[in-house]
């Protein structure tokens, strides 16, 4: 996902640096959003992050700190004396808490955990306790919590007390005397009720939750499907726990589009800006796969090396084998991207196997038959008529077609069905895709294209 950076604010900023103008850049500073002015950190050298972070006002200063990258956090929180790292995380919501606390080496943790308040640190460690890439671990805590019996009145009283230091209050969550989830009151509710009107009377109580050990990526789904601003979070008995925030959401659906993309393009995922990566964990990431694919390539060479004596009896069929791998692999790749996009966007299960199968052979089919009849035009036209080339005949241009034919089909039935077999038995359905998908159709178009030139070249 591409990142909006106002470079504008970043030279003014770095301009008023330069030039020792700190009384301006602290009323700068003031007025811009917390993730601008990260933007700003991301150009500044250790000294000077240590010396624009002291000129901003402590709520402000906790929201930038957030949005850091951990190297920059981490630098920062070495840098703080106690009662500066306090005063920081002070500010900080339980749920950022605990994703800082996630990142950092043991002795900062120690540390942190050392400073903050006894209420923060049995919060975070309730949240620490969750599995990783569960709802447990995405939501928070802090939120507004309503008794049935109580008034509008004293609702907006209770909201007007604690709203402050609550993540949101736009979304307020009515609980039983044993904290089971029984309704929702909105902020637009409160408003629009008479101030003597009982909660039990305007809340909605078909409530839409999740468990605390749901999948995020489910999390995310249903952000989408029901336009929330806030999902609540309740265990194993109904209790209410926590919330998730739309943000975080947000923030899970890129890291997880981030994440196939790197294992559709055959990279090991990372969590890293590329520019801020060593070259030593590029590699890393990459040649796994590199190797992998290059062990698989060997199947390949051992099908032409099986074939070679019909190659030189006729070496004209060299020429039409990247053709015939390249778009096996396209077509291949197509199906795949498409079904692991269906996956992810919950508008297919393992469950509708056949019929995304019997889809894909319809459409296999119909590209088949066009790029089958305009191969055997373009060799007939462009190899035999322009290039005068004797060894092409009719019967190679139609070894050519049929082969094209059964690759594009054998293609996009594999292309289709290895994503939701790997949904099925546990795995990433994105490791299913290009460039596996492409080095297994290489095999296969070449096992067809020698098969239908021995039957009809009788080579």
């Amino acid at each position: 996902m591409e990142e909006i950076i106002d470079y504008t604010l970043i030279e003014k900023a770095l301009e008023l640096i330069d030039n020792k103008r700190f009384a301006e850049l602290k009323t700068l500073l003031e007025e811009e959003n917390p993730a601008d002015i990260n933007d700003i950190f991301d150009e500044l050298n250790d000294q000077q992050s240590i010396l624009v972070y002291r000129l901003l006002p402590k709520e402000l200063a906790a929201e930038v700190f957030v949005e850091m990258d951990t190297d920059k956090q981490e630098y920062l929180i070495n840098a703080f004396s106690d009662s500066q790292l306090k005063d920081v995380f002070d500010e900080l919501y339980y749920d950022d808490t605990a994703d800082i606390i996630e990142e950092m080496p043991a002795n900062v943790v120690k540390r942190i955990l050392k400073i903050v308040s006894p209420d923060m640190r049995k919060a975070v460690n309730e949240l620490l306790k969750y599995p990783e890439d569960s709802a447990g671990s995405l939501m928070t805590t802090e939120f507004v919590r309503l008794k049935k019996h109580f008034t509008v009145k004293e609702s907006l009283d209770l909201i007007r007390s604690v709203g402050v230091n609550k993540e949101t209050i736009y979304t307020c969550y009515v609980t039983d005397d044993k904290n089971h989830l029984i309704g929702i009151v909105t902020a637009k509710d409160l408003l629009l009720s008479e101030l003597n009107e009982c909660i039990s009377e305007i809340m909605e109580e078909n409530v839409i939750y999740v468990n605390t050990l749901e999948d995020t990526e489910q999390v995310v789904l249903m952000f989408g499907k029901y336009d929330f601003l806030a999902l609540p979070v309740v265990d194993k008995e109904s209790r209410l726990v926590g919330i998730i925030t739309v943000d975080d959401a947000i923030d899970v659906m890129q890291e997880e589009t981030e994440e196939d993309f790197s294992k559709i393009s055959g990279i090991v995922p990372g969590d890293t800006e590329y520019l801020k990566t060593s070259v030593i964990k590029l590699w890393a990431s990459r040649i796994p796969w590199l190797m992998i694919l290059m062990i698989s390539a060997t199947f390949t060479g051992m099908i032409i090396s099986k074939f070679e004596n019909a190659l030189a009896v006729l070496p004209i069929l060299t020429a039409f084998i990247p053709m015939l791998m390249g778009t096996g692999g396209n077509a291949g790749s197509q199906a795949s991207v498409t079904v692991i996009r269906g996956i992810s966007l919950g508008q297919v299960e393992f469950r509708d196997f056949f019929k995304v199968l019997w889809k894909e052979c319809r459409v296999s089919i119909l590209c088949g038959l066009v790029l089958g009849i305009a191969a055997v035009g373009k060799v007939m036209i462009v190899d035999n008529l322009m290039m005068h080339n004797p060894e092409v005949t009719v019967f190679v241009a139609l070894v050519v077609g049929l082969t094209l034919f059964a690759t594009i089909v054998s293609a996009k039935i594999i292309g289709c069905a290895l994503p939701l077999l790997a949904k099925k038995i546990g795995l990433d359905p994105a490791v299913m895709a290009s460039p596996l998908i492409t080095t297994l159709i290489d095999t296969v178009s070449l096992l067809v294209y020698f098969y239908f030139a021995t039957v009809i070249l009788k080579i």
